[in-house]
């Protein structure tokens, strides 16, 4: 079933006075969770029979999304290494960099992510999944996309979290909900062990389609159910698994997902005055799943990322975030080659690191790529507005982006690196993953061990249409000499010893990788805490958090040490 749908998401359901969904926000009972809301019809046996009922109740789900948008970026980024908070920031911006719950915090609104849950929670009850039409199910595809947006909140709460109630029935009473407020609380790996299983039947279960929303085509709501798998399995350790979804998803016969091919470059191997940025962060070819937001207050959630990180009118031109020192050294660490080929020879070439225009453009380029600073000249010095104005190229009014395509593939390298296949992960930083390179970069030993994890439709991934993710924003990887798989200094006892070296090396490679990659974006605080976990090692995030601004916040520092200050406190 394909509707053509022209309003926004709000506009749209209420365009449907008889729209059976619930819209609680369960705020009440210790503010998690509430009963009460003057929208819902409360019929106990109030079945999801029709397709417009199905359809408006699914919008209304992805419109409950939009109050937890901004805040799934915001606890990703700000708790994390790479940015830094200003003196224009908020005072509850400050605090959650700080760590500090020691006050009420916009932005610890747990009740936000159950209104989610229990929206999915009250559809998969009461829709009709036994209904069928010219021999085919009729709402499989929304039932299975319903359980992917309750995993996927319920993933993100128990990363802010750390435990929380695993409430899987809608909460219709007060005394269901002070029932479900005594169920022990799940952790974040019990939670993904759940949903694994939860899902697993349904991923291959092909999107709704209900057509056009706006400028939106709205298979783009729905989350990837594979790439979804692939997040659960390496929170919870499940490596291989992971690496199975995340390579089942990438080499879909149907709809592979290859990386974009534009990148950040220089313009030739003479030229470091100005790089050619062909890379855009939010391109439909890039983007895989996003959370539509509305441009007007009137019709629903505006997304205020751009209010936090950029110069605004709004808010008179002073940004309240900027990239930390710390991201910068990050990306003025890397080394940007170039490889210059002639009829005759082929010679590699490496960029400046002194005499550049700015000091932005050293090393890796997509910083430069997201990032602008400029300053506005004679202006009042007693003007109400900054005159240093901040652009994040990243951040966008209508959407927050859920899924990536370079952001999963990443997420595929840690999942098989940890697989124990550290030359598959390294290839898809510096070469790509197609045929040809496999058989030129990862030796026999891990093909064999590897087997279908690192197969690849040798039509669609080729040479050609295949390079390592570094060069998005590090020029040729292939050919830098100075980025090169981690090798010991001696011969190790055997071949496992030489691995387990390497495992973790290449590890610190990914998650560099995936700061370049994906800074802004929400995930830096999570990729830190998942391999802190992962190593019993707290000084993996606590130390880089505390010199997110150059030099060390002892006080940070020693507070991060003690896991149990790394999660939002529930009411």
């Amino acid at each position: 079933m394909i509707i053509m749908i022209t309003k926004s998401i709000k506009k749209y359901l209420l365009a449907c006075s008889a729209c059976c969904f619930i819209t609680a926000t369960l705020t009440s009972c210790s503010d998690i969770l509430e009963t009460e809301s003057n929208l819902v019809e409360f019929e106990k046996d109030n079945t999801l029979n029709h397709p417009t009922d199905s359809v408006y109740s699914v919008l209304g789900i992805v419109n409950k999304m939009q109050l937890i948008a901004d805040r799934v970026v915001l606890l990703g980024e700000m708790r994390g290494d790479l940015a830094e908070v200003t003196d224009a920031a908020s005072a509850d911006l400050k605090r959650l960099a700080a760590f500090d719950f020691s006050q009420p915090n916009k932005y610890n609104a747990v009740s936000d992510y159950y209104g989610v849950i229990n929206n999915c929670n009250y559809y998969l009850a009461h829709v009709d999944t036994a209904l069928q039409r010219r021999g085919r199910t009729l709402f499989r595809a929304e039932y299975a996309a319903v359980k992917a947006f309750r995993a996927w909140t319920y993933l993100q709460l128990a990363q802010a979290y750390g435990q929380v109630p695993l409430v899987l029935q809608p909460v219709m009473t007060e005394q269901e909900a002070q029932q479900a407020l005594t169920m022990k609380h799940s952790s974040l790996q019990d939670i993904c062990n759940y949903f694994i299983d939860d899902l697993t039947p349904y991923a291959r279960v092909e999107l709704p389609e209900f057509g056009s929303i706006g400028s939106w085509d709205s298979k783009d709501f729905f989350i990837p159910m594979r790439a979804l798998l692939g997040d659960l399995c390496l929170w919870a350790g499940r490596y291989e698994e992971a690496a199975r979804w995340y390579h089942d998803y990438l080499n879909d016969e149907q709809n592979p997902i290859t990386l974009s091919p534009h990148r950040i470059t220089w313009p030739s191997v003479s030229e470091f005055l100005r790089p050619s940025n062909g890379y855009s962060f939010t391109s439909s070819s890039e983007v895989l799943s996003v959370i539509p937001m509305e441009n007007r207050v009137f019709d629903g959630v505006v997304s205020d990322l751009r209010n936090i990180f950029d110069s605004t009118n709004e808010n008179n031109y002073y940004y309240q975030l900027t990239p930390s020192a710390a991201m910068r050294q990050i990306s003025a660490a890397q080394t940007y080659c170039m490889e210059y080929k002639t009829d005759t020879h082929t010679d590699t070439i490496y960029a400046p690191t002194v005499g550049l225009q700015e000091d932005i453009l050293v090393g890796d380029l997509r910083l430069y790529a997201n990032y602008r600073m400029t300053s506005v000249g004679g202006q009042d010095p007693y003007s109400e507005y900054s005159s240093l104005r901040q652009t994040i190229n990243k951040i966008v009014e209508d959407r927050v982006i859920t899924y990536r395509r370079s952001m999963v593939y990443l997420r595929y390298a840690e999942a098989l690196n940890r697989a124990g296949l550290p030359q598959s992960a390294f290839a898809i930083l510096k070469y790509g993953l197609c045929p040809e390179n496999v058989v030129n970069y990862v030796d026999s030993l891990e093909q064999e061990k590897a087997g279908q994890l690192i197969s690849f439709d040798a039509n669609t991934f080729t040479k050609e249409t295949t390079f390592g993710i570094h060069s998005l924003g590090s020029g040729d990887s292939e050919a830098n000499a100075f980025y090169e798989l981690p090798m010991p200094d001696h011969a190790l006892n055997s071949r496992e010893d030489t691995v387990q070296y390497q495992i973790p090396l290449v590890e610190d490679l990914i998650i560099n990788e995936m700061a370049l990659e994906g800074a802004f974006e929400g995930y830096r605080y999570y990729d830190l805490m998942r391999v802190a976990l992962r190593r019993n090692d707290p000084a993996y995030l606590a130390k880089p958090v505390a010199r997110r601004s150059g030099t060390t916040d002892a006080t940070l520092e020693s507070l991060l040490m003690d896991p149990k200050n790394w999660y939002l406190p529930l009411p």
